[in-house]
């Protein structure tokens, strides 16, 4: 049985905001008739960024979406990311560093380094994210748990960054036939 998407809202949804998606458009209430699914995303966004969460710091954790968006092309996403970091007192030279889709000049930060080399790959490679790719990461002092973190992240990232496009799209069509 499907939620009825007006009987539970979560008090902010970032896709929603990022998206521009209101109540009574028609991309909005196909979105939220899984009304679970949409509170799982957010759930997973304030979970993976959560301050506390140990092995990543957040400005770690940040960077690292930054710079996965940066890749994908995500500008909004990109947009909120770096905002989050600014807001969070970041070194704007590591923003700088993050935002570099190039890299041709590598962080003092091995561990940063390490993280961003790995996001690079899976976002623009994922069959490059073998062995070799996981085993820098160690070599570079990033813990077991924080490998894990660090993995599950970019995959959010990944589903977060298709799920925005896909409703852009969405809401985009949804505007033109409003406007033919």
């Amino acid at each position: 049985m499907a939620d009825h998407p007006s009987t539970h809202k979560p008090s902010h949804d970032l896709v929603d905001h990022i998206v521009g998606l209101r109540p009574g458009g028609r991309t909005y209430e196909v979105r939220h008739q899984r009304e679970k699914v949409v509170a799982a995303t957010q759930g997973s966004y304030d979970a993976l960024f959560d301050p506390h969460l140990p092995d990543l710091s957040l400005t770690e954790r940040l960077l690292v979406a930054l710079h996965a968006c940066v890749l994908t092309p995500a500008p909004e996403l990109a947009a909120h990311y770096r905002a989050r970091l600014v807001t969070d007192g970041c070194d704007a030279a590591l923003i700088q560093f993050a935002e570099s889709a190039a890299h041709e000049t590598a962080s003092s930060n091995a561990r940063l380094n390490a993280m961003l080399t790995f996001t690079r790959t899976l976002i623009e490679d994922p069959v490059e994210g073998d062995k070799a790719a996981l085993l820098a990461l160690p070599a570079a002092g990033i813990s077991t748990p924080a490998v894990v973190a660090l993995s599950q992240l970019i995959a959010f990232l990944s589903y977060q960054v298709r799920l925005v496009a896909g409703l852009k799209a969405m809401k985009a069509s949804e505007e033109e036939e409003t406007h033919a």
